[in-house]
């Protein structure tokens, strides 16, 4: 992507080090700008670390541009991974879709036959066709309907973030690990000048990018700006396998199940989320998935938990992403949605170009910041 000639930011602090963040910060490091990463904890180990990490557009269908946004995602993770290379973060395996619930069945349905009119690849098989040529591992009856979606993938997310901002800091990108944002400071005519950290230091900067996630709204509050947004916390297990049984991510009925590399396996369920608030134990949760998990694939029976994690997802108030700058901050832009594993490569293509040359890209302008008033 070639971006015009204009002039180059002298600072940009990106707040937030996951993959929204590392996708801005990698995209704005390789076309000269000069990118501080800033993360009260370390790349990708945040809600990109523990999240469910499918790679789709089958999932995003309330709003056409949205799933247009979505479908974009997907082609840049591909594009992604012929630049920077796939392995190690890269599984485009497809995925699998099925409910023991009569009523979901047909929407499970109707979903995938719009989905085809739209264009998006979709298999519709049984269950004893995805046994023979899938998943040979799985329980599940023979004669259910089963939506295979080729083109899917998931990623491992802590990787891909380590590799993009790897090379940013080697094209000369710099790096402020293990410190919190304090305050913004803004000059006479309200543009961004300084950011201050918690461990005293105070940087010169005239970009900041708000890709904080759970913590956008506070980051958003340190320039007085209101960011609302839901509170959806959500478990997720990884279960350590001596093999790991299933090839590709599957929504289940009552869990999600995807590989993890090569011994390990995570699960999700947002029938175990509701429990939450509720004030079980992780530890509990944890079980619960992995009970659940037994049911559909009967040798993770042998596995082990590893570890459960609950973590806020960063979702704007209405669900939807909110990108791009924020008109009465000069300098000051938002990159904080929910599906951030899958829309971190083209959001950060996006931003950048849109931090770089200033011209705003129509494929987010149902997403813009200033739809939330002051």
């Amino acid at each position: 992507m070639r971006i015009g000639s204009v002039k180059r930011p002298e600072r940009v602090a990106v707040i937030g080090v996951g993959i929204l963040g590392a996708s801005v910060g990698w995209n704005l490091s390789r076309h000269g700008a000069k990118v501080v990463f800033i993360d009260v904890g370390q790349p990708g180990e945040g809600v990109t670390n523990w999240s469910f990490s499918w790679v789709n557009a089958s999932n995003k269908t309330a709003r056409k541009s949205y799933f247009d946004l979505n479908v974009a995602g997907m082609a840049a993770h591909r594009e992604l991974a012929r630049t920077i290379g796939p392995d190690s973060w890269w599984y485009a395996s497809g995925h699998l879709r099925w409910t023991d619930d009569p009523a979901a069945e047909v929407k499970l349905l109707e979903t995938a036959e719009l989905l085809a009119s739209w264009d998006y690849q979709v298999e519709v098989c049984t269950g004893a066709e995805v046994r023979r040529r899938l998943e040979p591992a799985l329980t599940m009856p023979g004669e259910v309907p089963v939506v295979f979606y080729p083109d899917e993938a998931w990623v491992h997310g802590r990787h891909l973030v380590g590799r993009l901002v790897g090379q940013a800091v080697a094209s000369g990108a710099e790096h402020r690990y293990g410190t919190a944002v304090c305050d913004i400071g803004t000059g006479a005519d309200g543009s961004i000048r300084t950011v201050a950290l918690s461990d005293g230091s105070c940087l010169d900067v005239d970009i900041v990018v708000n890709a904080a996630g759970p913590s956008a709204s506070h980051v958003a509050g340190l320039i007085a700006r209101h960011l609302p947004m839901r509170r959806e916390p959500g478990a997720v297990t990884r279960i350590g396998c001596a093999q790991v049984p299933v090839h590709r991510a599957m929504h289940a009925p009552h869990i999600e199940i995807r590989p993890d590399g090569d011994s390990s396996v995570v699960l999700h369920s947002r029938e175990i989320d509701a429990l939450i608030d509720t004030g079980e134990d992780p530890t509990e949760l944890g079980r619960l998935l992995h009970e659940s998990a037994r049911h559909v694939v009967p040798e993770l029976g042998n596995s082990r938990i590893a570890q459960t994690r609950v973590a806020d997802r960063p979702i704007p108030a209405d669900g939807f992403p909110s990108v791009g700058a924020v008109p009465s901050v000069p300098g000051y832009y938002e990159a904080v949605s929910h599906s951030g594993i899958t829309l971190g490569p083209v959001i950060g293509r996006l931003l950048a170009s849109e931090i770089l040359s200033g011209k705003r890209d129509e494929m987010l302008a149902d997403f813009r910041p200033e739809r939330f008033p002051p």
